[in-house]
Formats: C-alpha cells, structure tokens, sequence
C-alpha cells in the first residue's frame, strides 16, 4: 500500500499517522500515492472523531518528489496539433492534494526525516507545524532540470513568502533542518528520537478544541485571498458561533477552575 493509516486514541478523539509508504523509491509522489493521499483527506475532512494527522515518510525518507516513471514517453515530446495534453491534468491533481491538505479541519504534522524534495517539499508547506530530523533535507530541484515547480509554487511562497521562495524555487539550493529552519520551513529541529518529538507535538495540539481549531483553519486558509473588510465579517461570525457553542463554556470553566478541559489529553 502506497500510504500506511494508523489510528491512535486520544483522551478525547484520535490522532492517525499517515505513512508515505514506498521507500523503494524514497516515497515518491506516484499516482497511486496521490490518490491514496486524497481518499484520505476526504475521509478525514468528515471525520468528526479525528482530532490530527501526522504525515511521515517509511524507510528514512520524508519524500523525494514527484515520481516521473509515468511521464517517460511524454518528455521531450511536443503535442500533436489540436492534441490535449493528459499531461496537464495529472499535475493539476496534485494541486488538488496540497490544497486538500491545507484545509484539512484537523491539526496537520508533518515530520521529516531524509528527503524532501520537489513534491515533497510542497507537502511540506501544508503542515501547521513542521518537524525536521537532523538528516532531514529540502530542495526544490525542478529548475535545475529543466521543469517548472507549478503546482508547489504557491505553496511555497505562502509557507516562505516571496523572497526565500524565490531564492527556493529559482535555484534549486539544498538546506539541511537549521537553514530550513531559519527561512521558516521549520519549527522544530530534531536531534533525537523523533518519534518522542511527534508525541510532545500530538500532546500540545491536543490541548486546542477541535471546532476552535477547525474555525481558525478556516480563516488562516481565507486571509491570502479574502478582502479584509470581508474576512473580519467571516471572523466575527466564528467567534460568535464559538462563543455560543459547546467548547467555550468547557474550556472557560476548565480555565476558571485550573483544570484541564475536556478535550485536552491532560485532562
């Protein structure tokens, strides 16, 4: 199976662990794994009980990138007239991966080990946080051979900003987890077990309520594109929907009487 699921309970809910499972090929971005990435983001969007994901990579590999086994008759050439390129679409599907990633309703980690380059790097870009093992290394190669980074670019540059994507996409410069670090790809570096370092990470995300944070996504996903005026109208409307809902009552009682609340794993 391209992508291993794995379903662990929480105190409140669940956590699964996503495993990009081909380490053959240091996990590349093969159509089978594309859309094993997308059924479960699909299922997880309606999963109610699912409180996280964590994306990682089998063999000691993240993931090295977009698998180009499949386009091997395609390169170098050019279309016949009037010829729609199938080319096309099976790029755009993974687009549609990263921004199912993006708008995941649940926390998302990803942790790197090894590899993660092209592809890989743009599923990096989707995590709200990013651990880095210190054998982790990122690229963005597809200049340097000839291709264009299409679809990971605005995911680059929405994790980066402008100037390091830029130097990113257009160079093709290789960073270990401190230089990745320091432009902002990473939160944490990792120096030792990282399976202990996912667990501390599932441990502070679980104390976040789950409708808040799935609210909060949903604004962090809408401000790069959503005039301001409007995007504070759809603010005022989520906090009040929070506010008078289930979670606030639990966490400001929970606050209030120095406990833990409901859903936290502290709790």
């Amino acid at each position: 199976m391209p992508l291993q699921i794995t379903r662990a309970p929480l105190a409140s809910g669940c956590v699964e662990t996503w495993t990009l499972n081909d380490p053959a090929s240091r996990n590349a971005l093969s159509e089978a794994m594309v859309d094993s990435l997308l059924a479960a983001c699909e299922r997880a969007a309606a999963d109610a009980d699912l409180r996280g994901v964590v994306l990682r990579g089998a063999g000691g590999h993240f993931c090295a990138g977009g698998s180009l086994g499949g386009f091997a008759k395609t390169i170098g050439q050019p279309l016949a007239a009037g010829e729609a390129d199938p080319l096309v679409p099976l790029n755009r599907r993974f687009g549609t991966l990263l921004q199912a990633l993006c708008a995941l309703p649940q926390w998302l980690v990803v942790a790197v080990e090894g590899a993660a380059m092209g592809g890989g790097f743009g599923l990096v870009c989707c995590a709200d946080q990013v651990l880095a093992h210190t054998s982790a290394q990122f690229a963005t190669p597809e200049v340097t051979l000839g291709i264009v980074p299409a679809q990971i670019a605005p995911f680059v540059v929405r994790r980066l900003g402008p100037s390091a994507a830029r130097r990113c996409l257009l160079t093709g410069e290789r960073w270990d987890a401190a230089a990745a670090q320091r432009l902002g790809l990473v939160d944490d570096v990792v120096e030792g077990d990282m399976d202990a370092a996912v667990r501390a990470a599932i441990a502070r995300h679980a104390a976040a309520a789950p409708h808040a944070v799935a609210a909060t996504k949903r604004l962090l996903l809408a401000q790069p594109e959503t005039p301001l005026p409007a995007l504070l109208d759809e603010a005022a409307i989520a906090f009040s929907q929070a506010l008078r809902g289930p979670e606030a009552p639990q966490g400001l009682a929970a606050f209030a009487a120095r406990k833990a609340p409901p859903w936290s794993a502290n709790s």
